[in-house]
């Protein structure tokens, strides 16, 4: 069995992953949840302090996690929840790992798709320059339109209180101006043929990476002759472990336990 590497999205910590981790496990698989670069400590530690992500950029949490992966013994599955998606897939174009799963992923360079409830979401943080070396927190109300927009008010008051943390300015920057940045930290090769296999998912009720960048992203990087798959579920949200999620960690499971190591395809795969 393939170790499992789990990579957080912004405003979030490992926590996040503590269902499907636990979940992964039960299964037999070894799961490695380490979390991005300063951001150690519980949710708690990182709300009374979150100076120290002051500047965190994304080749600093790439790095960060191409060291941990290139210590195991062999190259793990990974799976990244939407900036941590976008981790996922610059760590494949590095061609590391065993086959990746990126849930919601924030854009890599290329992908020009701004839907106006993506822009809600991060214009709180780009309207202001001086937003790019701070760590911004999300109130209650936007972490309700971000991440649990289909869940009740309850369930996403408690969700906010156990896993939002404020997160870095820059990355938010760093993504959403790569299209005019020609040293875009965010570029991949879509026509690199011997990128380890990925799965895409993107959810249709989703404000913060809505299902067409998901789909979108799954085109470009499909021009290779690389695995690469989109799965769309409906009436999910940007939240990992919203209600259901059991039936999207156990397809993504199902999916690297049949794709981990695969070669590329054949001949060149049709547009998604």
């Amino acid at each position: 069995m393939h170790t499992i590497v789990l990579i957080h999205g912004l405003w979030l910590t490992p926590r996040s992953w503590e269902g499907w981790k636990a979940r992964f496990e039960e299964r037999g698989h070894k799961v490695l949840a380490p979390a991005w670069p300063r951001m150690d400590g519980e949710v708690e530690d990182i709300r009374r302090d979150p100076s120290v992500l002051n500047g965190l950029g994304i080749t600093e949490i790439v790095d960060h996690y191409d060291g941990i992966i290139s210590g195991l013994q062999e190259p793990p599955v990974i799976m990244g929840h939407s900036f941590g998606g976008l981790v996922t897939e610059l760590l494949l174009d590095r061609g590391l790992g065993a086959a990746g799963v990126g849930l919601s992923p924030a854009q890599v360079k290329g992908v020009l798709r701004l839907p106006p409830a993506q822009l809600r979401t991060v214009f709180p943080t780009l309207r202001n320059p001086a937003n790019k070396n701070k760590s911004m927190e999300l109130t209650p109300k936007q972490f309700r339109w971000a991440f649990t927009n289909t869940m009740s008010d309850e369930d996403a008051a408690a969700a906010y209180e156990r896993y939002q943390v404020p997160g870095p300015g820059r990355v938010l920057f760093q993504a959403g101006l790569a299209n005019v940045n020609p040293r875009a930290v965010t570029a991949v090769d879509f026509h690199k043929d011997d990128r380890p296999p990925l799965l895409v998912i993107g959810n249709t009720e989703d404000h913060t990476v809505p299902s067409s960048v998901s789909k979108a992203a799954a085109k470009l990087l499909g021009k290779s002759r690389a695995v690469v798959e989109y799965k769309e579920y409906a009436g999910r949200p940007h939240f990992p472990t919203a209600p259901g999620w059991e039936a999207v960690a156990d397809y993504a499971l199902e999916w690297t336990n049949r794709h981990a190591g695969a070669a590329v395809t054949p001949e060149k795969p049709a547009p998604l």
